[in-house]
């Protein structure tokens, strides 16, 4: 299968990215060190989102919109969360579930007025979930697949406020909300000398690292003036490119799901512990009454966090037991969903899927390449959340 190309697929080349296939695109892993004189890889990139500021390439990402009289409300009809609790310039995380109350997808809408949202589903998932809204909608809504029109970058850390200001784009807007703006890009490689005031942006206050951040969604032509244009403001402050390894370790250790791992068909958003993005008192919604037979029930496994008491790393796919009384393995409880090396602890950290008969403070062991190596279950984030 051929792999789609992000917009910026050049600067990952000319940056001498390690590439890797997510959902169909090929994106930066991680890139390297710059001309030998700082280190690269995965652990620096994370060092810099939670210390300085990184940027990300996430134009992989879905970018779906539903337009048309009523837009909100058909919207709010389909996905779990309440758009209800929201108005135009806010954004909010939501569910798109199947009729057995398994996770088709999970994603981030916009409301841009009550006549237009935007959606932000995962890469691999965007075609199903237009498929779902585009049969559901109603004559004269229209829901438009605009993956490959857009880009999306995503600027994370404690200085993106700084590096945004310093580059001109008005900052400091509450979290999960969004402007609409222009982004500067005059003289950068990529744009003429003379351009006036910039390129179109939605400047939004969302990001998937547990750090203070923005993502731009901008229109795909753009986006080599524009990763230009921040990368060049953002030089004082210590930016540095990031790649979806460092993503994935900065959201594991913030409780993250990921779909594929916490969330799937077969893993619904009760288990998943993401009941919360769910509009219970909503009249109507894909899955309603699974998920609540599912919720009612209390007999589902549950999705808790892990941390290692020893030097064990978890995976996905690997078993989870009890503590016997002798001290040795027990029975099998649960399974690793996402399991890697936290670079800010210094330990191995993980997801799993775990029996109800398991508590937070529980000692567990994981099975880790033949070896059990003692784990502690614990309630994430396995770090502080600073998004605020």
């Amino acid at each position: 299968m051929d792999l789609l190309h992000s917009p910026l697929h050049d600067r990952h080349l000319a940056l001498g990215a390690k590439l890797a296939e997510f959902g169909g695109w090929s994106m930066p892993l991680e890139y390297p060190g710059v001309a030998q004189e700082t280190a690269g890889g995965v652990l620096a990139e994370h060092a810099a989102v939670r210390d300085a500021v990184g940027l990300f390439d996430v134009s992989h990402l879905g970018k779906v919109t539903v337009k048309g009289s009523g837009a909100v409300d058909f919207v709010n009809a389909c996905l779990t969360n309440d758009l209800r609790r929201i108005g135009p310039g806010q954004a909010q995380y939501t569910l798109c579930c199947d009729e057995d109350g398994g996770t088709v997808d999970d994603l981030i809408a916009y409301v841009r007025s009550e006549f237009d949202v935007l959606l932000v589903p995962n890469a691999a998932n965007t075609a199903a979930v237009v498929e779902r809204l585009q049969a559901a909608a109603p004559a004269g809504m229209e829901v438009t697949n605009r993956h490959r029109e857009l880009a999306v970058l995503a600027l994370q850390g404690p200085s993106s406020d700084d590096v945004l200001q310093a580059l001109g784009v008005a900052v400091d807007h509450a979290y999960m909300s969004f402007e609409e703006g222009t982004v500067p890009v005059s003289g950068t490689p990529a744009a003429p000398l003379d351009t006036p005031a910039g390129v179109d942006a939605i400047v939004c206050r969302t990001g998937y690292t547990g750090e203070r951040g923005y993502e731009l969604v901008v229109r795909s032509e753009d986006a080599i003036a524009v990763w230009d244009a921040v990368m060049a403001a953002g030089e004082a402050f210590g930016i540095r490119p990031c790649g979806l390894g460092a993503r994935d370790t900065l959201r594991t250790e913030m409780g993250y799901p990921l779909h594929g791992h916490e969330l799937s068909p077969e893993i619904s958003p009760v288990m998943a512990r993401a009941a919360w993005a769910v509009g219970w008192d909503k009249e109507s919604f894909w899955g309603k009454e699974s998920l609540q037979a599912q919720r009612e029930a209390k007999e589902s496994s549950l999705l808790r966090g892990i941390a290692a008491k020893g030097r064990g790393i978890p995976r996905p796919g690997m078993t989870v037991r009890t503590v016997g009384p002798d001290g040795e393995p027990g029975d099998i409880v649960g399974e690793v969903t996402s399991g890697t090396f936290s670079p800010t602890l210094r330990q191995g950290i993980g997801l799993a899927l775990l029996e109800r008969s398991v508590r937070f403070g529980d000692d567990v062991v994981v099975d880790v390449r033949r070896r059990s190596e003692p784990f502690r279950v614990v309630k994430p984030p396995f770090v502080d959340n600073t998004t605020g």
